[in-house]
Protein backbone atom coordinates (compact mmCIF):
# COMPACT_ATOMS: atom_id res chain seq x y z
CA UNK A 1 0.00 0.00 0.00
CA UNK A 2 0.87 3.39 -0.85
CA UNK A 3 0.20 6.11 1.82
CA UNK A 4 0.63 9.88 1.67
CA UNK A 5 -0.40 12.52 4.22
CA UNK A 6 -3.05 15.25 2.95
CA UNK A 7 -3.71 13.68 -0.01
CA UNK A 8 -7.28 13.57 0.32
CA UNK A 9 -8.42 10.94 -2.24
CA UNK A 10 -8.45 7.36 -2.52
CA UNK A 11 -6.74 7.43 -5.56
CA UNK A 12 -3.15 7.18 -4.35
CA UNK A 13 -3.98 3.53 -2.93
CA UNK A 14 -3.56 -0.13 -4.13
CA UNK A 15 -5.46 -2.99 -3.49
CA UNK A 16 -5.73 -6.71 -4.27
CA UNK A 17 -8.45 -8.28 -5.20
CA UNK A 18 -9.73 -11.37 -4.12
CA UNK A 19 -7.72 -13.15 -6.92
CA UNK A 20 -4.79 -11.16 -5.43
CA UNK A 21 -4.29 -8.77 -8.68
CA UNK A 22 -3.14 -5.78 -7.70
CA UNK A 23 -5.37 -3.09 -8.72
CA UNK A 24 -4.88 1.09 -8.45
CA UNK A 25 -7.82 2.32 -6.75
CA UNK A 26 -7.36 5.54 -9.29
CA UNK A 27 -9.27 2.70 -12.08
CA UNK A 28 -12.18 4.07 -10.11
CA UNK A 29 -11.28 7.68 -11.09
CA UNK A 30 -15.50 9.30 -12.23
CA UNK A 31 -17.33 6.68 -10.60
CA UNK A 32 -19.02 7.10 -7.18
CA UNK A 33 -17.85 4.27 -4.83
CA UNK A 34 -19.43 2.42 -1.59
CA UNK A 35 -16.79 0.94 0.07
CA UNK A 36 -17.50 -2.04 2.50
CA UNK A 37 -16.10 -4.11 5.24
CA UNK A 38 -17.58 -7.62 5.09
CA UNK A 39 -17.62 -11.04 6.58
CA UNK A 40 -19.56 -14.16 5.68
CA UNK A 41 -20.66 -15.55 9.16
CA UNK A 42 -21.87 -12.03 10.39
CA UNK A 43 -25.61 -11.22 11.46
CA UNK A 44 -25.32 -8.30 8.52
CA UNK A 45 -24.00 -10.98 6.32
CA UNK A 46 -27.81 -11.05 3.98
CA UNK A 47 -26.38 -7.42 3.04
CA UNK A 48 -24.78 -8.84 0.36
CA UNK A 49 -27.94 -9.53 -1.25
CA UNK A 50 -28.97 -5.25 -0.70
CA UNK A 51 -25.31 -4.39 -2.08
CA UNK A 52 -26.03 -6.61 -4.85
CA UNK A 53 -29.44 -5.12 -5.58
CA UNK A 54 -27.93 -1.38 -5.23
CA UNK A 55 -25.10 -2.15 -7.37
CA UNK A 56 -27.53 -3.24 -9.71
CA UNK A 57 -29.33 -0.22 -9.15
CA UNK A 58 -26.82 2.21 -10.31
CA UNK A 59 -24.13 0.58 -11.83
CA UNK A 60 -24.71 1.68 -15.08
CA UNK A 61 -24.67 5.35 -13.39
CA UNK A 62 -21.02 4.99 -12.80
CA UNK A 63 -21.24 3.50 -9.26
CA UNK A 64 -19.32 0.29 -7.49
CA UNK A 65 -19.61 -1.25 -4.53
CA UNK A 66 -16.12 -2.07 -3.16
CA UNK A 67 -16.32 -5.05 -0.55
CA UNK A 68 -13.39 -6.03 1.73
CA UNK A 69 -13.71 -9.04 3.93
CA UNK A 70 -11.93 -8.67 7.09
CA UNK A 71 -12.25 -10.98 10.40
CA UNK A 72 -11.62 -8.00 12.42
CA UNK A 73 -14.92 -8.56 14.32
CA UNK A 74 -16.78 -11.49 16.50
CA UNK A 75 -13.71 -13.87 13.66
CA UNK A 76 -16.63 -13.92 11.41
CA UNK A 77 -15.07 -13.85 8.49
CA UNK A 78 -12.61 -17.46 8.86
CA UNK A 79 -12.83 -18.42 5.20
CA UNK A 80 -9.59 -17.83 2.52
CA UNK A 81 -10.44 -15.65 -0.72
CA UNK A 82 -11.19 -18.14 -2.36
CA UNK A 83 -14.20 -19.57 -0.20
CA UNK A 84 -14.99 -15.52 0.20
CA UNK A 85 -15.52 -15.68 -3.63
CA UNK A 86 -17.03 -18.77 -3.88
CA UNK A 87 -19.42 -17.83 -1.14
CA UNK A 88 -20.43 -14.56 -2.66
CA UNK A 89 -20.99 -15.86 -6.10
CA UNK A 90 -22.79 -19.14 -4.67
CA UNK A 91 -24.76 -17.37 -1.81
CA UNK A 92 -25.77 -13.80 -3.12
CA UNK A 93 -24.87 -13.93 -6.57
CA UNK A 94 -22.43 -10.58 -6.08
CA UNK A 95 -21.01 -9.05 -9.04
CA UNK A 96 -19.23 -5.85 -7.37
CA UNK A 97 -15.54 -6.26 -6.73
CA UNK A 98 -14.66 -8.26 -3.92
CA UNK A 99 -10.83 -7.78 -2.24
CA UNK A 100 -8.39 -9.23 -0.70
CA UNK A 101 -9.11 -10.19 2.91
CA UNK A 102 -7.50 -7.17 5.06
CA UNK A 103 -7.64 -5.70 8.71
CA UNK A 104 -10.17 -2.79 8.85
CA UNK A 105 -8.97 -1.49 12.50
CA UNK A 106 -6.57 -1.31 14.66
CA UNK A 107 -2.29 -0.71 14.46
CA UNK A 108 -2.78 -3.82 11.12
CA UNK A 109 -5.08 -1.88 9.66
CA UNK A 110 -5.18 -1.65 6.09
CA UNK A 111 -3.84 1.83 4.52
CA UNK A 112 -7.18 2.46 3.05
CA UNK A 113 -8.81 2.04 6.08
CA UNK A 114 -6.61 4.12 8.08
CA UNK A 115 -7.35 6.60 5.62
CA UNK A 116 -11.02 6.22 5.44
CA UNK A 117 -11.51 6.18 9.37
CA UNK A 118 -9.38 9.16 9.94
CA UNK A 119 -10.79 12.91 9.50
CA UNK A 120 -6.85 13.98 9.27
CA UNK A 121 -5.94 12.44 6.47
CA UNK A 122 -9.39 12.01 4.12
CA UNK A 123 -10.53 15.79 5.37
CA UNK A 124 -14.17 14.97 5.77
CA UNK A 125 -15.11 12.12 8.66
CA UNK A 126 -13.80 10.40 11.53
CA UNK A 127 -15.80 6.79 11.66
CA UNK A 128 -13.36 3.92 12.03
CA UNK A 129 -15.58 0.50 12.03
CA UNK A 130 -17.53 -1.12 14.51
CA UNK A 131 -18.39 -4.01 13.41
CA UNK A 132 -19.32 -5.68 9.25
CA UNK A 133 -20.38 -4.15 7.15
CA UNK A 134 -19.38 -0.34 7.83
CA UNK A 135 -19.69 1.82 4.60
CA UNK A 136 -18.16 5.13 3.27
CA UNK A 137 -19.65 7.01 0.69
CA UNK A 138 -16.54 8.13 -1.70
CA UNK A 139 -17.21 10.97 -4.30
CA UNK A 140 -16.35 10.85 -7.99
CA UNK A 141 -13.26 12.80 -7.08
CA UNK A 142 -12.39 9.96 -4.89
CA UNK A 143 -13.00 12.39 -1.56
CA UNK A 144 -14.50 10.41 1.18
CA UNK A 145 -18.08 12.49 2.04
CA UNK A 146 -19.86 10.30 4.27
CA UNK A 147 -20.24 6.93 6.15
CA UNK A 148 -22.97 4.97 7.13
CA UNK A 149 -22.90 2.30 10.29
CA UNK A 150 -23.29 -1.48 9.87
CA UNK A 151 -27.24 -1.54 10.55
CA UNK A 152 -27.81 1.28 7.99
CA UNK A 153 -29.17 -1.34 5.23
CA UNK A 154 -27.66 -0.42 1.56
CA UNK A 155 -30.76 0.06 -0.07
CA UNK A 156 -32.16 2.46 2.69
CA UNK A 157 -33.39 5.76 1.54
CA UNK A 158 -30.86 8.01 3.00
CA UNK A 159 -27.62 5.68 1.07
CA UNK A 160 -29.89 6.31 -1.96
CA UNK A 161 -30.16 9.71 -1.77
CA UNK A 162 -26.66 10.37 -0.91
CA UNK A 163 -25.73 8.25 -3.77
CA UNK A 164 -28.01 9.97 -6.34
CA UNK A 165 -26.86 13.17 -4.96
CA UNK A 166 -23.05 12.10 -5.74
CA UNK A 167 -23.98 10.72 -9.31
CA UNK A 168 -25.32 14.30 -10.55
Amino acid sequence: MTSTLFAQNIYQFKVKNIEGEEIALSDYKGKVLLIVNTASRCGFTPQYKELEELFQLYKNKNFVILAFPSNDFGHQEPLNNIDIKTFCDQQYHTTFPIFDKIHVKGKDADELYKFLSNKKLNGRVKSIPMWNFHKYLVNKNGEVVNYFYSFTKPTSRKIKKLIENQLR
